[in-house]
């Protein structure tokens, strides 16, 4: 089988793609055949050794896939060879074989696309969790999304307005905003460091935001945090641009909370409510109240350009790599 692999760390040029011996599943293990596998911003710092999930070289990069189950080591119950499912697998995903275990797996709903099931947990997993749990967003109240272009700051409008959020979308170009109104944003904000918390204003009519879903950080933070409205909630779920150095007086200014999002810990501490959200979410993708915008597909050969563009900031939507297998769907 083939795999694209980390031999060190490095940028995505620094990625081979190589002949592997096909993978054998150890007791409570299972091998996943892989149709498509999402690209995320963590797979660009895990391959440069810049995120918290630190695997041995070498390895393959890719946190999420979907596919079919290939084999099943001893002790496996639950699954059988040939289910479609999704694979949570953290890593090892730019592959045309995953091994994961069985708590990491969800059946794909019938109907439902591969590629569309692969894009689904990381991102829309991390802002389901966000906006319900850590914000308990409310019908009426307003949510702005920064880097809202993005795949997670798609998911970010989608799942707000699901759960009945005005939705104010802020990305850095005209095109991106085209694609967030299209998704079902209600305002846009084109926006710079300068001028963000005058548009959030204005936007606001001075009451300010009542949650902010930041998966940018740098520049960005501080003015979307005196933005915010008295009781808000500022959602800290990544930092594309850099982390940023916020002035603790504002939280207290504000009555406002600033809430860590790290789905992955949330997950293994609290398993039971994090299969609550896990069925939920499968649900409404199985519903079509979910759509991941998939804006762009790669063969697992180009995973390096794939990479590089989520890296630069220049995605739109989700990308997702496909191999023989899952072209073969389409």
């Amino acid at each position: 089988m083939r795999a694209v692999l980390a031999r060190r760390h490095g940028p995505p040029e620094t990625l081979s793609l190589e002949e592997l011996p096909a993978l054998v599943p150890a007791a409570g293990e299972v091998v996943v055949a892989v149709h498509a596998a999402a690209v995320n911003f963590p797979d660009t710092l895990i391959i440069e050794d810049r995120y918290q999930i630190k695997p041995p070289l070498p390895f393959s990069p890719g946190g999420e896939v979907a596919g079919v189950v290939k084999a099943l080591g001893p002790g496996v119950t639950g699954f059988a060879v040939g289910d479609p499912v999704i694979a949570a697998c953290r890593y090892g995903g730019f592959a045309e074989e995953v091994v994961t275990t069985p708590d990491r797996l969800v059946p794909v709903p019938h109907g439902v696309r591969m590629e569309a099931a692969a894009a689904l947990l990381m991102t829309y997993g991390t802002t389901h969790y966000a906006l319900q749990d850590c914000a308990r967003i409310a019908p009426g109240e307003t949510l702005l999304v920064l880097g809202a272009a993005g795949g997670t700051g798609l998911s970010a409008i989608e799942l707000g307005k699901l759960l009945g959020a005005r939705v104010i979308a802020a990305a850095s170009s005209a095109e991106k905003l085209a694609l967030c109104r299209a998704r079902g944003a209600d305002e846009t904000i084109l926006y710079t460091p300068q001028n963000l918390k005058d548009e959030i204003k204005r936007l606001t009519r001075d009451q300010g935001v009542d949650v902010v879903y930041d998966p940018v950080g740098g520049e960005y933070a501080e003015p979307a945090l005196r933005g915010m409205a008295w009781g808000g909630r500022y959602l800290v779920i990544g930092f594309t641009a850099g982390i940023p150095k916020l002035p603790m007086n504002l939280p207290l200014l504000k009555g406002c909370s600033i809430v860590g999002v790290f789905y992955g810990a949330f997950a293994k501490k609290f398993p039971q409510r994090y299969a609550q959200l896990r069925a939920e979410l499968v649900g409404w993708l199985a519903e079509g109240r979910v759509q991941p915008a998939i804006t762009a597909r790669y063969p697992l050969e180009q995973a390096a350009e794939a990479l590089r563009l989520v890296a630069d900031r220049q995605a739109l939507g989700k990308i997702v790599l496909t191999t023989a297998l899952g072209r073969g769907e389409a």
